[in-house]
């Protein structure tokens, strides 16, 4: 054995761990850690940045849906939005009574008087309503495919959409204003808007580790095999039902869970967070930066949001740009900025 032996065969056994799909997520991980760290030392806006990664949570949590099952929703702000009335309310005003409906005895309120939430409940809360409205959503939607899974979705999400703008406790065209942001965990003064972006993006990227986990798993294995073809998955012995229920369900909690921060972000929750025009700002998020890659949906999040903040003076005219964007991105980028990076390298992204 000569000198440079040792040497070659030690790059051998680095080149394929150093080229593999982990070690190139966990690279990226990383990166995208330390790229939240130093952001506001940048001179962005952490308000602005708090309110990005907000929407970019909930468009991961929209690509789950669409991206790895291939169901598409045009009714996911229901779960947004509501999920942001539930925790702009109990942030500020607690909850003094839980409503009931029994058949044949009507409408009773049963007296709680729970204070103000803290805002890690409140925005829990939030996402619970959320996963619970997903449940029922959920059943009576999941069992259709195609434009018939996303009208249901999007006539349910009118209801929800209606519900809101007559509910007492959501305000009307008014909404909720004026939401405290509290002390996080007891300790944490959210008022200062760097420390809310660090809590914001640690919650962020706790939620984005769990979509990966999620996706990984076998759980997401068997995802991927009912979007690709359900009939052999049921062939296999795959109930697809429960499946597509299950990650409905933890699709309509994470974004609950989105809209709550938002809610504790910018202080007011409002009928926009539930409108049908969220739905489609996701849908558009997911199909910019790359439908059933797993950091399509926060580049596409960042270019909307961006495209929105810095482009307000525009006036109504925002929403051309975003119009000839997607028809650039579906023109050039048929799978995505993400998706056709992706095929570039060869690495799923």
């Amino acid at each position: 054995m000569t000198l440079d032996q040792p040497r070659i065969i030690a790059s051998q056994a680095i080149r394929p761990f150093a080229a593999s799909p982990s070690f190139l997520h966990a690279a990226l991980f990383a990166g995208l850690a330390a790229l939240l760290a130093i952001l506001p030392v940048l001179g962005l806006y952490p308000f602005v940045l708090a309110q990005l990664l907000c929407f970019a949570l909930f468009a991961c949590a929209f690509n789950m849906l669409l991206g790895f099952v291939g169901l598409l929703s045009f009714g996911h702000a229901m779960f947004f939005g509501m999920a942001s009335y539930v925790a702009a309310y109990t942030a500020k005003s607690g909850l003094a009574f839980l409503p009931f409906w029994l058949p044949g005895v009507g409408r009773f309120d049963i007296p709680v008087g729970l204070p103000p939430f803290a805002p890690e409940l409140a925005m829990l809360t939030g996402a619970a309503v959320a996963a619970v409205l997903g449940l029922i959503v959920g059943a009576l939607a999941i069992k259709r495919q195609g434009i018939y899974f996303a009208m249901i979705t999007l006539a349910l999400a009118q209801m929800v959409y209606f519900f809101s703008l007559q509910a007492p406790f959501t305000g009307g065209e008014n909404g909720i204003q004026g939401v405290p942001r509290g002390h996080f965990l007891g300790f944490i003064d959210l008022r200062d808007d760097t420390t809310l972006y660090y809590v914001v993006a640690a919650i962020f990227f706790a939620g984005f580790l769990l979509i990966y986990r999620i996706i990984h798993s076998p759980f997401g294995q068997v995802l991927k095999a009912i979007r690709d073809n359900e009939p052999r998955a049921i062939s296999l012995g795959y109930r697809t039902q429960r499946y597509k229920l299950a990650v409905f369900v933890l699709s309509a909690g994470l974004a609950g869970l989105a809209g709550g921060m938002k809610a504790v972000v910018s202080q007011i929750a409002t009928l926009t967070d539930v409108h049908w025009t969220m739905s489609g700002e996701v849908v558009l998020m997911t199909l910019v930066g790359g439908m059933g890659t797993i950091y399509g949906p926060v580049i596409g999040a960042v270019i909307i949001i961006a495209i929105q903040t810095y482009l307000n003076n525009l006036g109504a005219w925002v929403t051309i740009v975003q119009g000839t964007i997607f028809v650039i991105c579906v023109m050039l980028f048929r799978e995505g900025i993400v998706g056709r990076l992706s095929r570039w390298i060869k690495r799923p992204l």
